[in-house]
């Protein structure tokens, strides 16, 4: 196997990433991840070391384009009758939920109370936010077009974030997961590592520098 052929096969994963992001957006999971392989390619033929990136920071918009350009020869997503009709049962059991809690359900609240999981109750409200077509008829069994929302740059910024935050060692990474992912205090953090507070707090700022020193590259 030849070092092209390797580079491109060690940053499949990254294909995976960037398409489980566009999943029952209307397009076929296959062609998602052919298109995402041809903009690996793509960035794997133009990538240069020498500027100091990894390929799959660099590789991660090139990649988007390709499945991205997807939707734009389609111009719409499909949202499938059974979204749509997950969606009606989310609204009525989110009424149901706040009549009688006085509060909106969370999305874990609602996955239990209906049975589906998180990923696709969140497909369903996203496809809910995007405005359906005026020709469509509620009463139809047919898929609904609407039109493609441009969400690259969010992904492309998570999945560069991801990137560099796999580029710290397992302190750093833990100290991370704690202080912003979990959203727990210096003083929380300091006890849970063996650290005091102050220490705490003077490698926080190292590592948010260095963050930002490779997520501006």
């Amino acid at each position: 196997m030849s070092g092209f052929d390797s580079l491109i096969k060690d940053n499949l994963a990254l294909v995976h990433s960037c398409c489980k992001r566009f999943k029952n957006k209307g397009i076929e999971y296959e062609e998602l991840y052919s298109a995402g392989c041809v903009g690996l390619v793509k960035a794997a033929k133009r990538f240069n070391p020498d500027f100091g990136l990894k390929l799959s920071t660099y590789a991660v918009p090139v990649i988007l384009g390709e499945i991205k350009q997807l939707f734009r020869d389609s111009g719409t997503v499909k949202v499938s009758r059974g979204l749509k009709e997950l969606n009606l049962k989310i609204n009525e059991k989110t009424k149901e939920f706040q009549t009688k809690n006085g509060r909106e359900p969370t999305i874990n609240e609602l996955s239990d109370i209906l049975g589906e999981p998180v990923e696709k109750l969140n497909d369903a409200l996203n496809a809910a936010k995007t405005p359906v077509s005026l020709n469509s008829s509620p009463d139809e069994d047919r898929e609904i077009d609407i039109p493609c929302d441009d969400i690259s740059e969010n992904i492309t910024e998570k999945l560069a974030l991801r990137n560099v935050i796999k580029e710290l060692n397992p302190s750093d990474r833990k100290i991370i997961e704690l202080r912003y992912y979990k959203r727990i205090t210096q003083q929380k953090t300091a006890e849970a590592l063996g650290m005091t507070q102050v220490q705490i707090s003077r490698r926080e700022k190292k590592i948010l520098a260095f963050m930002r020193a490779r997520l501006s590259v």
